[in-house]
């Protein structure tokens, strides 16, 4: 007889009956029952399992792998590939050693799946189980339980996830959050949260968005790590994950790419290289908020971006907008094709690292705009957010509730650049 054609090992407790009969005492409440023989048990082990595999639905992504994960992918700036690299590396020494909750936030195409199915891949190449699920459709399989041609019970179903071995629930936050989800999301990570069984979580949600249930589970350090990844959808190559930020337009004003202007006035040279020393000191040490006023073409934007690619050269995450962009951008999330809430999006924006508003007051004044420039400028004003800011008009010409928040010294600097524009006019150019 070939190979092929052998049969299967008869077991030799139960005889490939499935079944066995205990040796236990006359008067024993389970004297004389048969039970299921552990061929039998491990059997159904092994079928739950390709059960799991089969929810976990890695399709694509079992081809995600931590050596083709884009490190250096060209459109991150420096702070972009430095955080990164940081959160690949916990996301690998996770998947070596899976210890309690690694927690992944991040836009869309940051990356956090990518690494989430890496850490899944990972672990099942090492013969260990990983169930890999994205929350909606774990959810959609536990109601698939109520169904009258169901093959296991939802207690069953329920069960398996909750004591998988190692649990990764992606997209936490894109669900229908029903009650009943919100329940089952709860008790299934409670129950995991109070084991200290290995989880991981992706969501692009921020942490004040998720319920505060689940929330406080997430944020205990003794059990949790929250990994925040700020790279860009590496899909749209954006500079920054604001769509409107123009920094990379600006890469070639720097500090030594400042024209010093000696054409100028004694006082117009002193007023600027007051400017720059300004520019130059907040730089180095950004606290509070700095603001340039001044006519067009006087510097001022030329500053703003010296200091913007100084710290981006220093690893700091910087969005740099005009303010008249900023407010089409936040239109934007309005429309019913927008893939990201308003919410989100202006949450985003003012809780930025580190924010440069450029152009401040040649906006369209509309109530609505003066109260998304309102709650914007006092959020970062209240927490001392570093932001830097370029307006042509002076303090008196603009509304109270800016001035006094501009002008205050406790929160920053304000000086008014008094040179002329430096673009030459039609006229210069063509005497030159």
């Amino acid at each position: 007889m070939s190979d092929d054609e052998e049969k299967e090992e008869v077991c030799p407790i139960c005889g490939g009956t499935g079944w066995v009969i205990p040796d236990l005492p006359v008067g024993h409440p389970d004297f004389g029952k048969a039970v299921p023989c552990v061929c039998q048990l491990e059997k159904r082990r092994k079928q739950r399992y390709q059960e799991l595999l089969r929810i976990s639905n890695l399709g694509a992504l079992s081809r995600k792998t931590f050596d083709n994960f884009h490190l250096n992918a060209p459109h991150l700036n420096p702070a972009q590939r430095q955080n990164l690299k940081e959160v690949y590396e916990q996301a690998k020494a996770f998947a070596e050693n899976p210890q309690g909750w690694l927690v992944l936030l991040g836009d869309y195409g940051c990356g956090k799946t990518h690494l989430a199915a890496a850490i899944a891949n990972h672990r099942i190449r090492k013969g260990h189980m990983a169930l890999f699920v994205v929350v909606p459709d774990l959810l959609d399989y536990l109601r698939a339980a109520y169904a009258p041609g169901s093959p296991t019970t939802y207690d069953q179903r329920f069960e398996d996830v909750r004591n998988a071995p190692l649990l990764i629930l992606d997209d936490l936050g894109t669900h229908n959050a029903t009650p009943w989800a919100e329940e089952k999301l709860f008790q299934i990570l409670n129950y995991r949260y109070n084991g200290n069984l290995p989880t991981v979580i992706t969501s692009n949600q921020w942490l004040e968005s998720i319920p505060a249930r689940i929330r406080s589970r997430i944020m205990d350090s003794d059990v949790s790590t929250v990994a925040e990844i700020i790279a860009p959808d590496y899909r749209s190559r954006e500079s920054s994950g604001i769509g409107i930020d123009i920094l990379p337009l600006l890469k070639d004003m720097t500090f030594e790419t400042w024209d010093v202007r000696k054409d100028l006035k004694r006082e117009d040279r002193d007023n600027l290289a007051h400017a720059l020393a300004l520019a130059k000191k907040y730089a180095e040490n950004p606290h509070g908020w700095l603001t340039f006023y001044g006519t067009y073409g006087c510097g001022k934007t030329h500053l703003a971006a010296a200091i913007a690619n100084y710290r981006v050269q220093k690893g700091e995450r910087v969005t740099f907008v005009v303010v008249a962009d900023l407010l089409d951008y936040l239109r934007a999330a309005f429309s019913p094709n927008s893939s990201v809430t308003y919410d989100k999006r202006f949450d985003r924006i003012k809780r930025v690292d580190f924010l440069v508003l450029d152009d401040l007051g040649t906006q369209n004044t509309t109530p609505w705009a003066k109260e998304k420039l309102f709650q914007l400028l006092n959020y970062r004003y209240n927490a001392l957010l570093p932001t830097v800011i370029t307006t042509v008009h002076t303090p008196d010409e603009l509304d109270p509730w800016i001035r006094t928040r501009l002008t205050d010294p406790t929160h920053g600097e304000i000086w008014g650049i008094t040179a002329p524009s430096y673009r030459p006019s039609r006229r210069r150019r063509k005497r030159a």
